[in-house]
């Protein structure tokens, strides 16, 4: 094989191009989320009712969840580094288009180029990752990827919204192409150049379902993300039912995002030695969190740990399943990974329309108990999957796995001597 089509592993962790990868991830959850924060403002500048302006976002989502698999297989015999910088270059000027849009329909039309890219950047950045790391270091270097989507959960968002209130909503757009320009130029002296290994299988969803492991983990992981977005989308009317201070929204925002970088940090010490153990500790920490809300009426400190809780295991929770569903997917791990992005914006969707279905039918002390439900049903994926879609890590065996029987036979001719006879790790003799 040619070496100009692979990069063999690197003696030294490659923490700068991790870094350029996890602001990319920043700027993508930054763009994504920024009209959120600022509808008022694009709704009055372009003509259109809140809800109307809404769609910005809508379509944003939407069009992920429509392109990101044929454009993967699309895009498939593009070097890794030149379809990054590309990514990269896309989000600058989509953001640049909707800040200098005269319209809602031309916005609409930038903000759809943002989700092409969006789609493609995720289905892209994680297989790239493992190519660049040791195969030892993946776990570690995901959590510093995935960093920069607690960071701009946490500060991108509202920096952005902050902005667009003290400069008006085009300027935070504008600002956030500017920054992407930036970006793009780092990206392309600072990522390795890395091209698709050419005898590696070309993407195929189909062949991807069909490896062990990969529908658990692209069922488990969504279900994750639905109970997130049901509770999250519907937090400003549970503090106000919780009869909780005003400025609680703010500051539960604020907590989720800070705390999915504790989680993250957390997910980066275990993934490649405990992972299966963590995910289930970490998906059932987050169940009881949930549940527990509704008892934290009138109490903002039990209700802020709580929420630390539930945003660690957010964090975390994105580490683990990355790491799974490239593992799952094994020489389709790209197909599988997109195959994921797909699902969980679908998870995005549903988990919105859940939880406003939980709102509706029982208000908002209901949300949170509603939103345990399918934290549960992927836990139990979880314990289910433990041969191919959740398998134990090296240093987790000897707990989760039964420990070899000793058993002592006499030597033959007569020899005083004992010896011993351990069974196959994968058999266990009755001691009957």
């Amino acid at each position: 094989m040619s070496s100009a089509t692979s990069v063999p592993s690197p003696a030294r962790f490659p923490y700068a191009a991790l870094l350029v990868l996890a602001t990319i991830a920043f700027t993508a959850i930054t763009t994504e989320l920024l009209p959120s924060g600022l509808l008022p403002q694009i709704s009055a500048g372009l003509n259109v009712t809140e809800p109307v302006a809404g769609y910005l976002a809508a379509a944003y989502a939407s069009v992920i969840v429509v392109t990101v698999v044929p454009v993967a297989r699309l895009l498939a015999r593009i070097p890794r580094h030149t379809l990054l910088v590309g990514l990269v270059l896309t989000f600058a000027a989509s953001n640049a288009w909707v800040g200098l849009s005269p319209d809602f329909t031309t916005a609409m039309i930038a903000r759809m180029v943002g989700g092409l890219a969006h789609g493609l950047l995720w289905t892209t950045m994680a297989p790239f990752v493992t190519r660049v790391v040791p195969a030892n270091q993946v776990g570690k270097a995901l959590a510093i990827v995935f960093s920069g989507n607690s960071l701009g959960l946490a500060i991108g968002a509202p920096v952005g919204t902050a902005l667009g209130g003290l400069l008006g909503w085009r300027a935070a757009f504008l600002v956030l192409a500017g920054f992407g320009l930036l970006l793009t130029v780092l990206a392309f002296f600072m990522l390795p150049r890395v091209q698709r290994i050419s005898d590696t299988a070309r993407p195929s969803i189909r062949r991807a379902i069909a490896e062990p492991g990969v529908k658990a983990v692209a069922t488990a992981w969504p279900l994750l993300v639905l109970a997130h977005f049901a509770l999250f989308t519907y937090i400003a009317p549970f503090i106000r039912e919780a009869a909780l201070p005003e400025y609680a929204t703010s500051l539960a925002l604020t907590v989720l995002g800070a705390s999915g970088l504790l989680g993250i940090w957390i997910a980066g010490l275990t993934v490649d030695s405990r992972p299966r153990r963590s995910l289930m500790i970490t998906t059932a920490a987050i169940a009881v969190s949930m549940a527990l809300l509704p008892l934290a009426v009138g109490n903002l400190p039990l209700a802020l740990v709580l929420m630390t809780v539930w945003g660690a295991g957010l964090g975390a929770i994105g580490i683990y399943n990355q790491a799974a569903i490239l593992r799952a997917g094994g020489e389709y791990s790209e197909a599988a990974n997109g195959l994921t992005v797909l699902t969980i914006q679908l998870g995005i969707t549903v988990g919105a329309l859940y939880g406003s279905g939980a709102l509706v039918a029982g208000g908002p002390m209901l949300v949170p108990v509603a939103a345990a439900l399918p934290v549960l049903a992927a836990l139990v994926i979880t314990i289910a999957g433990k041969k191919h879609a959740y398998p134990p890590g090296p240093r987790e065996r000897t707990w989760l796995e039964p420990r070899p029987v000793r058993q002592i036979h006499p030597s033959p001719a007569g020899d005083s001597r004992n010896t011993t006879v351990e069974p196959a790790p994968d058999k266990v003799e009755d001691p009957a």
